[in-house]
């Protein structure tokens, strides 16, 4: 088969899988497992084939009109270079994790057969959006994985939590998908197409009359889909669904979206020097917004969520600075290790009861309890913390280069400002990044205080997956000399001053942190805290459910705990309360927004009701009344009616002779 062949069967197999799996769950439940796996394993294959023969050369287009629609044509359209070929084996492995995962973390769950087809359309649309040469089909998917979003965030649909988090999730991403649409629209009316190559055509012969315009209108879809600053705060509330579904979207879906689509269009906003400052003070200010946020989550979980929201910001950063090989390196590797955190974060909260730190850091013996999960989360947040020589190391450090090149001028694709915005912040969150690692590992895995329940050998299909994402959390850095074709052809290796401050600065921070919590585990004899919901014979994912719900019965939130011997709350101090709500961000929109629009849909209620309703039912009042004298005169009686025809015609008959009268004298 020819390698555009290979390219479309790729997210058609997922496709296909999920309808496969909606028609039979019910009538053939044993099918459900094997179709949630297969599909996307053999999309895996295909997608290793096409990336082996595109080879980071030339790109590969193909397209077809399917119909006519006026003066700029929608083409089924295939664009394959080589960030669209690495991204989408990231794509359908991590997918192809996560449905191993699932059949063991959801085993008993009734409602698996339409989660494990949720999953697959998700990953069919992710994989849609990778390869597509067109805007309008790249849209289809983009709305695609909105909307599973919804449904998987709300899997749990039984808890409060869960609801709202879907509800939220759904309506922040449609916030910024409007001006995004209207960007879209925008930019085919100045450059004729929706052709990505076409467009990027376009825009290298001047053809763009409203850059600034376009690129913001866009930005506003990517900080939604994408999570960053100010449409960030949908993606910690998340965390109430399912374990394997927040590593699907953090690691290689949904909010990876955004950042691939600016970087497959980064020449139109390459355009504005107006909108590459915006993107970096959004990224500088989303990095070390989330990094003191995730000092101070209780919630294992939602501390990689804001850890996310962090590194799409470095991702965010890169491109500010007109770097998408770094942005899209970090993009390859943090898909790698983010999956293997929150898959070991569904471990872990399987072992011990809880998704709370303060619980676990009363718990001993966690680490041999799960002792793949501990190791695999160890490398995975090493490689978070930019420690050589993993893999977030060196995808890190290929955006602070690129942001020092930019700052001093040996780049002239963005301003000034931007690589120093982005360079400054990038230094600072490296330090956050450390510190909240470091307290992460302490705090899950060595407590002190009784043993954690036995809940026996996790499943090999849990722990199997995770290692197969540590090889390349361990080994694609070191690969990144082989790739370099398939990055723009330029090299990403790290220059020795910036890889030795930041890692030195990373380092201050985890030791800082250690020093933090050695001083606070003298306080570690006081009573335990924390909302403990062990079940040591249920599934994981029940266990998952009734630690969120019992969190928020014990704490009155998910995301903090009163837990005095919290290194976080040291280091950060009098900053801790603001940090753990977001720094109060929901409580903004809530007051600026939502309550504004409550009150106004209170309004036109009332009008409808009392104003529009009480025209309304005066008319049928009117004619209902009038029906009653109507029907009054109904009585039946012959003679009644002869009598009435005759008194009428006698008065029809003198005001006739009156008339005559009266015009006659006149």
């Amino acid at each position: 088969m020819t390698t555009t062949t290979l390219a479309v069967l790729v997210p058609l197999l997922p496709f296909l899988g999920a309808a496969a799996g909606l028609l039979l769950g019910r009538t053939a439940p044993g099918f459900v497992r094997p179709l949630a796996v297969l599909p996307p394993l053999a999309a895996l294959v295909l997608a290793a084939v096409v990336a082996a023969r595109q080879g980071g050369g030339r790109a590969i287009d193909a397209a077809t009109q399917l119909t006519p629609t006026g003066s700029v044509p929608i083409d089924l359209a295939l664009h394959l270079d080589g960030f669209a070929v690495l991204v989408a084996v990231l794509v359908a492995l991590v997918a192809t994790c996560v449905q191993i995962y699932s059949t063991a973390y959801l085993k008993d769950d009734v409602r698996y057969p339409s989660y494990a087809a949720l999953v697959s359309l998700f990953t069919s649309a992710m994989l849609l959006v990778v390869y597509s040469g067109d805007l309008m089909v790249l849209l289809v998917g983009w709305e695609i994985m909105g909307i599973c979003s919804y449904f998987l965030v709300g899997h749990y649909w039984e808890t409060p939590e869960a609801r709202a988090a879907s509800l939220k999730a759904f309506l922040v991403t449609k916030l910024g998908d409007v001006p995004f649409l209207i960007g879209l629209f925008a930019l085919a009316a100045d450059t004729g197409s929706f052709r990505i190559t076409k467009i990027l055509a376009a825009v290298a012969h001047g053809g763009l009359d409203h850059p600034t315009l376009i690129a913001l209108l866009l930005l506003a879809g990517v900080a939604g889909k994408s999570a960053q600053f100010p449409l960030h705060t949908w993606l910690p509330d998340a965390m109430a669904g399912p374990t394997p579904v927040s590593a699907l979207i953090h690691a290689a879906t949904m909010v990876a979206a955004g950042i691939y689509f600016v970087a497959r269009l980064l020449p139109v906003f390459a355009a504005s020097a107006a909108a590459l400052v915006v993107l970096a003070v959004m990224a500088a200010v989303t990095m070390i917004g989330s990094g003191l946020a995730a000092l101070a989550q209780d919630d294992i979980k939602r501390v990689l969520a804001y850890s996310t929201i962090g590194q799409l910001g470095y991702m965010s950063g890169a491109l500010a600075v007109g770097d998408r090989g770094a942005a899209v390196f970090h993009l390859l590797s943090h898909g790698a290790f983010k999956a293997v955190l929150f898959l070991a974060a569904g471990v872990v909260i399987h072992a011990a009861g809880t998704n709370s730190l303060a619980a676990m850091s009363r718990m001993g013996g966690l680490a041999k309890r799960i002792p793949d999960a501990c190791w695999t989360m160890t490398v995975a947040l090493l490689a978070l913390a930019a420690i050589p020589p993993f893999a977030g190391f060196f995808s890190k450090e290929a955006v602070l280069v690129a942001a020092e090149h930019t700052a001093f001028g040996d780049r002239h694709v963005a301003p000034a400002a931007a690589g120093w915005t982005v360079l400054v912040a990038g230094l600072l969150a490296a330090v956050l990044t450390a510190a909240y690692a470091t307290r992460l590992w302490l705090l899950a895995f060595r407590g002190r205080g009784p043993a954690v329940p036995d809940h026996g050998r996790q499943p090999a299909a849990m722990t199997s997956v995770l290692w197969i994402l540590a090889v390349p959390t361990i080994a694609f850095g070191l690969a990144v000399g082989v790739l370099g074709d398939w990055f723009d052809g330029h090299s990403l290796t790290p220059s020795l001053a910036t890889a030795v401050l930041s890692t030195g600065v990373g380092l201050v921070g985890g030791l800082v942190t250690y020093g933090a919590w050695r001083h606070t585990t003298a306080l570690a004899a006081r009573p335990p805290v924390g909302a403990v919901a062990a079940h040591p014979n249920a599934e994981p994912a029940l266990v998952e459910a009734e630690a969120i719900t019992s969190h928020t019965a014990a704490y009155g939130t998910i995301a903090g705990a009163p837990d005095p011997t919290d290194p976080g709350r040291l280091l950060l101090g009098p900053l801790h309360r603001h940090a753990v709500s977001g720094f109060h961000l929901d409580a903004l929109y809530t007051a600026a927004f939502v309550r504004p629009v409550q009150a106004a849909a209170r309004l036109v209620r009332f009008l409808d009701r009392e104003v529009v309703d009480t025209y309304v039912r005066g008319a049928a009042g009117t004619a209902r009344g009038l029906g009653t004298l109507v029907r009054r005169a109904q009585t039946g009686n012959v003679q009644t009616y002869l009598g009435a025809l005759l008194g009428g015609t006698l008065v029809l008959a003198i005001a006739a002779v009156v008339f005559a009268n009266v015009y006659a004298g006149a």
